[in-house]
C-alpha cells in the first residue's frame, strides 16, 4: 500500500507566540517620543481635522488610516499613546496574516516559523508599527488579504467567507494608501487566469475546479472586483458630512483626480528620498528622528536588516527558478507578488519616493528566503537555516537602539551602527 499521505499540524501557537513577541517589542517605549515626529506631523493634525467633520485636509491619500488614527486618539487620548497604538495593533495583525498566509500556501510549519521572525526582525514593519503613518495599515491590511485568498485556495469548503474577508481587506487597504491597488487587483487576475487553463470556454460559470472549487469565476468578480470597491467607497462616508464643501456620493471621479494631481505636485527633494535599487541593496535608510527628547539623545531609524535583505535576494532567484521550473506555486506566488509590489513603484511616476515604500515588497522577500530556508531545512541542511533565523535575531537585538528610540550615550552615538556613509 502506498504511504497516507502528510498532514502536518498547524503551528498556529508558535505564530500566536511570536505574534506576541512582537507585540510587546513594538509597545516597548511605544510613546516615546512625547511629540510628533517624521510624518505624524502630516496625518495625526489630518486625523484631528478628521474628527472634526469641519473640512478635507491631507487630501493627496484616502481616508482609512486617518480614520483609523482618530480610532486611537478617541479610544486613549489625543497623546503619543493614541495617535500610535493603532498602528502597533495594525501591524502586529499584519505579522500574524503573513504567518498564517505562509502555512495555507506552503504547508510548511518551518516556513511560516521562518517568516514570521525574518518578517518581525527585518525591521520596516517593526518602525512602521511604532508610527502613525498610513503605511502600515495599507501593508497590514494588504496581508490580511493574501491570508484570506490563501485560506480559500486550501480549504475550499469555507473558500466563499475567506474570498468576501479578502474583498473587504484589499478595499480597506487601497483606502489607506494606494500602493495597494496592483497587489488588490493580482488575485482576481490569478483567479480569472487559472480557471481559464482548467476548463476552457466553461470557465465563466463552472464552479468543479481550481483555484477554489465551488466559486464560480463571476462570483470571485464579485467579491475580489465589487467588494473591494464598495469597501473604499464606503470608508469616505465621513466625508459627505464635512462642513465646509462636503463630497458628493458621484463625486470620485473628480476627487481621484484631484488626489493624482497633489500626488504628483510633490516635487521638492528630500534628503532621504531614494529610488528601487537603492532599497534593494539596503543602501538609502531614512532617519526618522535624530535628536534629544524626552530626557536623552534618541534615534530611530527606518532600515533593513543588513543580513536579511541581502540574502533574500538569493531566495528571490529561488523562488523565481524553482516557482517556474517545478511549478512550485507558493515560491512562484511569492516571486510574483514582490515583482507587482515593487514593480509599481518602478514604474510610478511619483517624483519623490522613500525606503519604507519598500516595506510591502520586503514582507514578500522574506517569505521567498523563508521557503528556501524551509527547503533546506527538509532536506535535513538544518544548519544554515538556523544560522540564518538566529543571525537576524542577533542583528534585530543589535540595532533595537535605533529601531527603537533607546536613550543614546551623545550625538555622535549613531557612528556605532553606520555601517555605510550612505547610511548616514
Amino acid at each position: 500500500m502506498s504511504p497516507a499521505p502528510s498532514h502536518p499540524r498547524d503551528p498556529i501557537a508558535w505564530h500566536g507566540l511570536i505574534t506576541l513577541i512582537f507585540l510587546a517589542l513594538v509597545s516597548f517605549r511605544l510613546t516615546i517620543p512625547h511629540k510628533l515626529y517624521f510624518d505624524e506631523v502630516h496625518y495625526v493634525p489630518a486625523a484631528r481635522t478628521l474628527m472634526t467633520l469641519s473640512h478635507a485636509v491631507n487630501e493627496e491619500h484616502p481616508l482609512f488610516g486617518k480614520e483609523v488614527i482618530a480610532l486611537g486618539i478617541a479610544l486613549f487620548g489625543d497623546n503619543s499613546l493614541g495617535w500610535r497604538i493603532m498602528s502597533a495593533l495594525f501591524g502586529t495583525l499584519g505579522l500574524l496574516a503573513a504567518m498564517r498566509a505562509m502555512w495555507f500556501a506552503s504547508c510548511s510549519r518551518f516556513a511560516s516559523v521562518a517568516a514570521g521572525m525574518l518578517i518581525a526582525t527585518a525591521f520596516p514593519l517593526f518602525v512602521l508599527s511604532r508610527i502613525a503613518m498610513l503605511d502600515v495599515f495599507m501593508v497590514s491590511m494588504t496581508l490580511v488579504g493574501f491570508w484570506a485568498v490563501a485560506g480559500a485556495v486550501r480549504e475550499n469548503e469555507t473558500g466563499r467567507r475567506r474570498l468576501a474577508i479578502a474583498g473587504i481587506a484589499f478595499g480597506l487597504a487601497m483606502a489607506a494608501k494606494w500602493n495597494a491597488v496592483p497587489l488588490a487587483m493580482a488575485p482576481g487576475i490569478a483567479f480569472a487566469a487559472i480557471r481559464l487553463r482548467e476548463t476552457g470556454w466553461r470557465f465563466i460559470t463552472a464552479t468543479r475546479a481550481a483555484p477554489v472549487a465551488g466559486v464560480a469565476l463571476w462570483e470571485a468578480a464579485l467579491w475580489l472586483g465589487v467588494v473591494p470597491l464598495l469597501t473604499y467607497w464606503l470608508t469616505y462616508i465621513p466625508a459627505m458630512f464635512y462642513a465646509q464643501d462636503p463630497l458628493a456620493p458621484t463625486g470620485f471621479v473628480a476627487l481621484t483626480r484631484h488626489m493624482l494631481f497633489l500626488q504628483d505636485e510633490v516635487v521638492k527633494p528630500h534628503p532621504y528620498q531614494s529610488v528601487w535599487y537603492q532599497w534593494i541593496f539596503d543602501i538609502r535608510p531614512i532617519w526618522y528622528l535624530y535628536e534629544n527628547t524626552d530626557g536623552a539623545q534618541r534615534g530611530i531609524l527606518m532600515l533593513g536588516n543588513p543580513l536579511t535583505m541581502l540574502l533574500g535576494l538569493v531566495g528571490l532567484a529561488w523562488a523565481g527558478v524553482y516557482g517556474f521550473a517545478e511549478r512550485r506555486r507558493d515560491a512562484l506566488a511569492l516571486f510574483v507578488l514582490y515583482v507587482v509590489a515593487l514593480g509599481s513603484w518602478i514604474a510610478s511616476t511619483k517624483p519623490v519616493q522613500f525606503y519604507y515604500h519598500y516595506t510591502l515588497p520586503s514582507c514578500f522577500l522574506m517569505g521567498t528566503l523563508a521557503l528556501a530556508l524551509g527547503e533546506l531545512w527538509k532536506s535535513g541542511r538544518r544548519v544554515i537555516p538556523l544560522l540564518v533565523l538566529a543571525g537576524s535575531v542577533a542583528l534585530f537585538a543589535g540595532f533595537w537602539p535605533i529601531l527603537s528610540g533607546a536613550p543614546l550615550a551623545g550625538p555622535q552615538s549613531f557612528n556605532h551602527w553606520m555601517w555605510l556613509d550612505s547610511w548616514r
